[in-house]
């Protein structure tokens, strides 16, 4: 566990440096316009982002079934996956790892974490704690899709 305490904390400090040197130049790409998951059951993980997470609706394409919502700030597309797709194993499957959304305070974490513990279908990996020595507090959950996701706090 100290390893991975060690590891978090130069991430950090790397990430720090790099986003305050890339601040000072142009570089061709900033932030993130979206995400695209497929999900196993549109209408539970869409439900569960709007209803759940506060996410509007902003689009989607019923022809290839999806829905696209946002919380202001970053979008995600839902895609229905065929009724054979398998699940993903983040240990043994190329792809992404987790999806960690930025809350703006220690209160809206535990709010979060209240609102969601006994969503149906979610399961909560581990609750709202700290980041290893950082003040930073964090949990990891999946959404009834199977989705691991991340809500963070990192006090500025």
């Amino acid at each position: 566990m100290k390893i991975f305490t060690l590891l978090f904390a130069l991430y950090f400090t790397a990430t720090g440096a790099v986003m305050a040197e890339t601040n000072k130049q142009t570089i061709p790409t900033y932030g993130v316009h979206h995400f695209g998951l497929t999900v196993k059951d549109l209408k539970t993980t869409s439900d569960f982002f709007i209803n759940a997470l506060e996410f509007k609706q902003v689009g989607g394409k019923p022809d290839y079934p999806s829905i696209f919502v946002s919380d202001g700030h970053v979008m995600v597309t839902l895609w229905q996956a065929n009724e054979n797709a398998s699940d993903f194993d983040r240990k043994d499957n190329i792809g992404l790892h987790h999806m960690a959304f930025k809350l703006n305070n220690f209160d809206d974490l535990y709010a979060m974490h209240e609102k969601i513990k006994d969503w149906p279908g979610v399961k909560i990996e581990f609750s709202p704690e700290h980041l290893g020595d950082r003040p930073a507090k964090h949990m990891m959950f999946y959404e009834p899709g199977g989705i691991r996701l991340e809500f963070i706090v990192v006090p500025e």
